[in-house]
């Protein structure tokens, strides 16, 4: 592992990752009236996998049940308009006034750009599964 040949690396990786999880996730949150959202989000997110996965800090996450969740809930968020007499896939849009961030508001595109993201954090995860850089163990291969 690169981590075990420079020390260096591991610890860049581990103080560069709360700065891009940041990032990510205010590109998660930004997404519905500005760019970005949850594709440009769990990219962001796939690269820190990826940046902490060949770094050695951590091993990387269950990429079939990350793809599972993500794909259940997006099926509810998108199916659930249903349920009150909408169409399928409409957004629902909720707002509301908070003492010190003012006026707030989301929507039912929140938990489908969550699902979305955590399809794409899968696909990485099992893109690094496919390059074979991880074994049956878990652990990355040199």
């Amino acid at each position: 592992m690169i981590a075990d040949r420079s020390p260096i690396v591991g610890h860049a990786v581990a103080a560069i990752t709360p700065l891009a999880l940041l990032i990510g996730t205010y590109l998660l949150f930004a997404g519905h009236n500005n760019p970005g959202g949850g594709f440009a989000a769990g990219l962001v997110f796939g690269a820190v996998l990826i940046l902490r996965t060949i770094a050695g800090v951590q091993k990387p996450v269950d990429a079939p049940l990350l793809m599972a969740a993500g794909l259940i809930v997006i099926a509810i968020v998108t199916a659930a308009p249903i349920f009150w007499g909408d169409y399928f896939g409409d957004q629902a849009v909720v707002s509301a006034e908070l003492p010190i961030l003012g006026k707030i508001k989301s929507g039912s595109a929140l938990p489908f750009d969550i699902g979305v993201t955590a399809i794409v954090i899968g696909l990485v995860a099992s893109l690094l599964d496919g390059l074979s850089l991880i074994d049956a163990d878990g652990d990355l291969t040199t």
